[in-house]
């Protein structure tokens, strides 16, 4: 069987067997359980407001109790351990079987509310949330809540510090949910701090040497070869970097040799020379061409 699915499994029968005890020993108590599967068997650690009752006369209730597990869940050799819960009031899960107890009793359910949580405050609890849902008191279903103190609702202190509870109170209208959490007095908060008062500070603050600046300075150790030679590749390296930075401004500099700037009056008496050489041959061809049409004219007299 693949991980994921024993996992699934192992949370079903956990669930199962919860459902088993809250039904067999609702009326001694019944505050949660532990299971934990050994080499020797299945042990299972059960927390009960009255530990007689679970056990019944000459163990008779709790040898009935380890067969149906080992019949029923194909537990191997479960070995049942009863404790005494001490604070009833801090057990989330008893509060809240209580609570259930007195609605289907008649109490109405503001006044079973503050009564509760008030109790559970009294026992020395840091927080607690109490929450009825379902139709408390006409035939429209709605939620309740009863806050005091402190209490988290997210992240890993509302799963490991938080006791959790449910029960469920059967009215003639339908079913109330009671759900109920509990911040023990001992629990320690990530957020918790304390303020003292009266306590003397030096023991905690490191003494430290007072001196000036000079001989702060002095008490430097000095350069050894390894300092010295470390300083000899640091200028190394800048003057390798000034040599690169010295040849990158070279490139980008224009070769002043190859190009050479025309004299003004050299190019003046060369653009004259062109002007003359151009009247020149544009007067030939005038000539040609009046010479030619003067022959053109004496050849039509003809």
């Amino acid at each position: 069987m693949a991980d994921e699915l024993q996992f699934i499994e192992d949370g079903l029968q956990r669930t199962q067997i919860d459902e088993f005890f809250e039904d067999e020993l609702g009326r001694a108590g019944y505050g949660g359980m532990d299971v934990a599967k050994t080499p020797m068997g299945t042990q299972i650690v059960l927390r009960a407001e009255k530990p007689g009752m679970v056990i019944g006369k000459g163990g008779k209730n709790i040898r009935k109790i380890t067969t149906e597990l080992e019949n029923r869940f194909g537990l191997e050799d479960p070995q049942v351990d009863v404790q005494e819960v001490d604070e009833p009031d801090l057990n989330a899960k008893i509060v809240a079987d209580r609570l259930a107890n007195a609605l289907e009793r008649g109490w109405y359910f503001r006044k079973a509310g503050h009564t509760t949580i008030d109790r559970i405050m009294d026992a020395g609890a840091k927080g607690a949330e109490i929450v009825l849902s379902g139709k408390v008191t006409g035939a429209r279903s709605r939620v309740e809540k009863f806050n005091r103190g402190y209490i988290k609702h997210n992240g890993e202190p509302a799963q490991e510090i938080v006791d959790h509870g449910q029960g469920v109170a059967v009215m003639k209208l339908g079913t109330i949910g009671v759900d109920v959490k509990i911040i023990p007095p001992e629990a320690e908060l990530p957020d918790d701090f304390e303020v003292y008062d009266d306590i003397d500070v030096s023991e905690y603050v490191e003494d430290v040497e007072e001196g000036s600046v000079e001989e702060l300075l002095a008490g430097e150790p000095e350069e050894g070869p390894e300092g010295d030679a470390a300083d000899d590749l640091v200028e190394a390296d800048d003057a390798a970097e000034a040599e690169e930075a010295d040849v990158d401004e070279a490139d980008d500099a224009p070769d002043e040799e190859a190009i050479e700037t025309p004299d003004p009056d050299a190019v003046e008496e060369e653009l004259d020379d062109l002007d003359e050489e151009t009247e020149a041959d544009a007067e030939e061809l005038l000539d040609e061409m009046d010479e030619q049409s003067d022959e053109d004219s004496e050849g039509d007299d003809e």
